[in-house]
């Protein structure tokens, strides 16, 4: 099981407070004494060691400083960044748009060789129609309240975006739960052009398309929608953000886990028969 994503941001910067703690003891400093050298509350320098505040970079050089590390700033300020950036709230993602979104992640796929993909509860972005991400956008800018829906524009740059299906140079793994086949998005004729697509999009020589049947004995419960970029970036999403993790050892827990749900799916033949029977139960 991977470790939960907001998790994973935690303690990302818990690593960065328990090291400037430490730093603070090694120097003999007391939490009073350090926030005075540093020209703040003492109250302050207790928020960052126990991870309640994430310290700026100006911070972490003001610590180091009181603490005669000066040498240790550098790597302190990027491991710190690197925390803060980890676990980004919708909100702050989606403010300048829906479609603004949506564009900023194509140099990201552009540059990932293997995408591999799990979905416990959507149809992944790269295989939409546009009137199923219109819908899902559309639901998406009612949530978060965004001034100025323009999921109808953000669906569009989705699906420029998802030509990259039909580039050379990419492969994309989609292990899908049969619930997500099920789960009224959109109206019914759009859910029928969306799983017509899966039919056609499942059949390209880049793509494996892998099911798990409602039926099927697992080894492993369903997850987060989590993707895959190569083996360098986890993008893992939760009702209130979008949690990136870049760490090796994640990582390769992520794609433990991916194989582990990949093995359970069903493909070709099987995969066909589950989807056109979602079709049937449309009319």
């Amino acid at each position: 099981m991977p470790t939960s994503p907001s998790s994973s941001a935690r303690a990302a910067r818990e690593a960065v407070a328990y090291r400037l703690r430490d730093l603070r003891k090694g120097a003999g400093l007391t939490v009073v004494q350090l926030a005075a050298e540093c020209g703040w509350h003492y109250s302050k320098t207790s928020r960052i060691e126990n991870a309640l505040t994430g310290p700026s970079a100006t911070d972490i050089r003001n610590w180091c400083a009181a603490v005669h590390a000066e040498s240790e700033a550098q790597d302190l300020v990027v491991q710190s960044i690197n925390a803060e950036s980890m676990y980004r709230q919708w909100r702050d993602q989606v403010r300048t748009g829906l479609r603004a979104l949506q564009e900023s992640r194509s140099r990201i796929f552009r540059e990932t060789e293997c995408f591999r993909m799990y979905s416990s509860s959507l149809v992944p972005g790269l295989l939409q129609t546009e009137g199923y991400a219109s819908a899902v956008l559309g639901m998406a800018a009612g949530i978060y309240d965004l001034p100025g829906d323009d999921s109808a524009e953000a669906a569009h740059a989705r699906i420029e975006r998802s030509r990259i299906v039909h580039e050379q140079g990419h492969r994309f793994v989609a292990v899908i739960e049969e619930s997500v086949l099920y789960c009224q998005i959109a109206d019914p004729d759009a859910m029928a052009a969306q799983l017509g697509y899966l039919l056609t999009a499942g059949a390209l020589p880049a793509v494996s398309l892998g099911i798990i049947p409602m039926a099927a004995r697992r080894s492993h419960w369903p997850e987060e929608t989590f993707h895959v970029y190569d083996e360098r970036l986890v993008s893992v999403e939760l009702v209130s953000a979008e949690v990136n993790v870049t760490q090796p050892g994640e990582i390769t827990r992520y794609l433990e886990t991916f194989e582990r749900l990949r093995r359970m799916a069903v493909y070709g033949a099987e995969a066909r028969a589950l989807v056109l029977r979602a079709i049937q139960a449309l009319h």
